[in-house]
């Protein structure tokens, strides 16, 4: 097992999956806070990396795209301090961010995680129910229902429909932009035949927001709803039943990877070691990547 502690959080792999715990300094941001722990299974990575720095250093997991509704609907927009996929490492770290991030290359390396992308969610999003209170409205969302009720600061020609309640499966998008310079943000819920959505301020399936502490939140609530509605890649499963399907295999490794063997069965274990060295020698694989395949086959024996 690889851990490593820091004000920023904690994270945790034990060989399965990468276990995230935001820590309680004031870096930390309000959405990672609210997000609270998130377990990310070995399959849902597409790598894992350490970037060192004068003063602090940064290791950062990369997801595979369509494998987690958070970063689906946000789309790389994350401010750095609500990014759940971000530590902040001190220097004297260093060492241990370095171990962890060969302890999670080495597995998706033996266990042949395609880093490609996902046709289902492989992380089941935010807890609900959810509610929050940003911009111009308020946002409930209880797994199956969402509600949308209005402020003071609402234009007169949205909030003289009164609330919105609509079922996700009603639903055809969910879209989050965040506030950037003088351009306010918005989460849009889009019905299933709805016309052209007007600009957010006007629209009464929109909550417009302001760039106030509380805006990144509703990109958890999108996330929710996102997750259970079907996959853009085509899969309609819900994300309980997500959880247990398979990664396929790296592609440049599919033709010549045996099935993964029991621990005990040294002749397959040999002839994995024979067919890393043959990928290396063929270019496939680094000599780094080489090195870190070859110490854990030999730690099976």
């Amino acid at each position: 097992m690889a851990e490593i502690i820091q004000k920023d959080g904690t994270w945790t792999f034990d060989g399965d999956a990468v276990r995230i715990v935001p820590g309680r300094d004031k870096g930390v941001g309000l959405l990672r806070q609210t997000l609270g722990e998130v377990v990310v299974p070995l399959r849902a990575l597409a790598g894992v990396s350490y970037e060192p720095g004068r003063k602090t250093g940064r290791l950062r997991l990369k997801l595979r795209d369509g494998a987690d509704p958070l970063l689906q609907v946000t789309g790389g927009r994350l401010p750095e301090a609500s990014d759940p996929y971000r530590l902040t490492v001190e220097a004297d770290r260093t060492g241990v961010a370095e171990y962890f991030v060969d302890e999670v290359r080495n597995a998706l390396l033996l266990d042949q995680v395609d880093p490609g992308p996902a046709d289902a969610y492989l992380l089941p999003g935010p807890a609900v129910p959810i509610t929050v209170a940003a911009g111009d409205g308020t946002v409930a969302f209880d797994g199956d229902r969402v509600g949308l009720d209005w402020n003071w600061t609402t234009e007169e020609a949205k909030s003289s429909g009164g609330p919105r309640e609509f079922r996700v499966a009603d639903l055809r998008a969910v879209e989050w932009s965040p506030s950037k310079g003088l351009d306010n943000g918005w989460i849009r819920f889009t019905l299933a035949g709805a016309p052209a959505a007007p600009a957010p301020k006007y629209d009464p399936y929109t909550v417009e927001l302001f760039g106030f502490k509380k805006d990144p939140l509703m990109a958890l609530v999108a996330a929710a709803v996102a997750v259970r509605m079907p996959h853009p890649r085509g899969a309609s499963a819900p994300a309980e039943a997500a959880t247990v399907l398979s990664a396929a295999p790296v592609p440049e490794l599919a033709a010549s990877a045996p099935e993964p063997t029991a621990p005990e069965d040294h002749d397959a274990l040999l002839r994995r070691l024979r067919e890393l060295g043959d990928l290396h020698q063929g270019g496939i694989l680094t000599a780094e990547e080489f090195a870190a395949a070859k110490q854990a086959v030999l730690r099976r024996f």
